[in-house]
């Protein structure tokens, strides 16, 4: 049979369109298939709107704050409109160059809704396409659990905050304690608004190493955010003044008022309606299940990034799969480590970690050592005046092989990319300690902490009086 492409990728975000350019670069006849923007959520309603905010909430607080570099400023103010104006800016600029690639790399795209009919049919707004391939890259949508009082009108996603102009809280009230939750609580508080995180589990980024949770609990309350752990909001009802929101912590609930409450509990998968009745791929709570060649169990049809049954929801991971598939349907050798997945969160300090924690080594019977540096002691963190922080290697007690990374510090989603590069090349702390490290930089501290692990750091933090 012959088919009028060879691979159509439902989805225009991170995993859809850098797939499809590699599978194009590969020598594939390929098309798209977008019903919004390209971009998807990482570039459009996510990660780029998102720092962009976080960029400028943070330049303002450090321009408050500017007396102590000698710097003084007689007056210091914001516009949310301008703030959102330029994120608008930067996200269509970002936008049109997805859209230039595909031009370049001779990619079709096919706006509309699409529909998946069988293994080599896919159906856009009524017009029906053949492929001998299809790979789902639909991606996720912010979740909204069934609380009564869920559909009130300032009851909103991060989508209603990152759209246009946004929408501006004085008082903000969090449900979740996640990455979305804490990165959005940065910014909110740091342009002066009043904000209350309301977390289910015992801490907030319960997924992180439990130090890290705790620093960033204990930074956020000095600046001034309210954190609610091992709480849950029964239900909103719209008062007089604000938001009502019952929270219960064990059996007592307690009323909170506020202006605003962002939704930030999960994301649910694009599954809806995308699938003709009868095409089973045994949809796990709508997420679709694949195996380790992203192969669903259709033959034909592959799925990757945050559409995919257990997958880590990062927009890197998601481009990473859309480069193996598209590089296993070409008949190639998928040529990321998939297996090893950085993770980033763009709070004050940054929070990056790569690998196993010392805790999840330990339960898996690993014998383990940590080397741990105090940032407070490096040069390039004074000179900044840097909140506190630290980086730990985490290595094999016997092999000295690095197993893991936890960095908590100034521009640690930058520094994370040599400690990732050492668990792909199964490096040993040893091996770490060959390199120079410029100084003073902040790099110097992978240093310090690798030294530490050997239990001869070269520089002590000093005490505090």
């Amino acid at each position: 049979m012959e088919y009028t492409y060879d691979l159509i990728i439902v989805g225009s975000g991170p995993a859809g369109y850098v797939g499809a350019i590699k599978a194009a670069q590969l020598g594939l006849n390929v098309a798209i298939v977008e019903k919004g923007v390209m971009g998807g959520t990482c570039l459009n309603q996510g990660c780029i709107p998102t720092k962009s905010m976080i960029h400028s909430s943070h330049l303002y607080h450090e321009i408050k704050l500017a007396s102590r570099f000698g710097i003084h400023v007689d007056k210091v103010d914001f516009n949310f409109d301008e703030i959102h104006a330029r994120k608008n800016q930067v996200v269509l600029q970002l936008r049109k160059g997805v859209e230039q690639l595909m031009k370049a790399n001779k990619i079709t795209v096919l706006h509309g809704t699409g529909k998946i009919l069988a293994a080599h049919q896919v159906e856009v707004d009524g017009e029906l396409h053949t492929c001998q391939n299809i790979v789902v890259a639909t991606g996720a949508r912010p979740a909204r659990p069934p609380i009564p009082g869920i559909k009130l009108e300032n009851v909103v996603t991060s989508d209603e905050l990152l759209l246009e102009n946004g929408k501006w809280f004085n008082r903000l009230l969090i449900i979740g304690g996640g990455v979305i939750g804490v990165e959005f609580a940065g910014v909110y508080q740091d342009l002066g608004a009043e904000v209350v995180i309301v977390e289910a589990l015992d801490r907030i980024i319960a997924t992180q190493d439990r130090e890290i949770s705790q620093n960033l609990s204990m930074i956020l309350k000095k600046q001034g955010v309210s954190i609610h752990t091992s709480a849950r909001v029964e239900s909103m009802e719209q008062g007089e003044n604000g938001i009502l929101v019952n929270i219960k912590k064990g059996d007592v609930v307690e009323t909170l008022e506020t202006d605003g409450v962002l939704v930030a509990v999960g994301r649910s998968p694009n599954t809806q309606g995308l699938f003709a009745e009868g095409l089973d791929l045994n949809l796990q709570r709508g997420y679709i299940p694949v195996n380790e060649r992203y192969e669903t169990q259709v033959p034909g049809i592959y799925a990757i990034g945050d559409v995919v049954a257990g997958s880590i929801q990062l927009a890197h991971n998601a481009s990473s799969q859309g480069i193996n598939a598209a590089s296993i349907i070409a008949g190639e050798k998928p040529p990321v480590r998939a297996d090893i997945v950085p993770s980033c969160i763009y709070t004050n300090p940054e929070i990056a970690t790569v690998g196993l924690t010392a805790d999840e080594a330990k339960e898996q019977g690993m014998n383990v050592k940590v080397g741990k540096f105090l940032m407070s002691a490096n040069g390039k963190t004074m000179i900044s005046m840097g909140e506190r922080g630290f980086i730990k290697i985490v290595a094999d007690s016997e092999t000295e092989k690095v197993i893991g990374a936890q960095l908590m510090c100034e521009r640690a989603t930058d520094l994370l990319d040599s400690l990732t590069l050492s668990l792909i090349q199964g490096l040993t702390v040893r091996e770490m300690l060959q390199v120079i490290r410029p100084h003073p930089t902040y790099t110097e501290a992978i240093g310090e902490a690798a030294e530490d692990w050997f239990g001869h750091a070269i520089h002590i933090a000093p005490r505090r009086r």
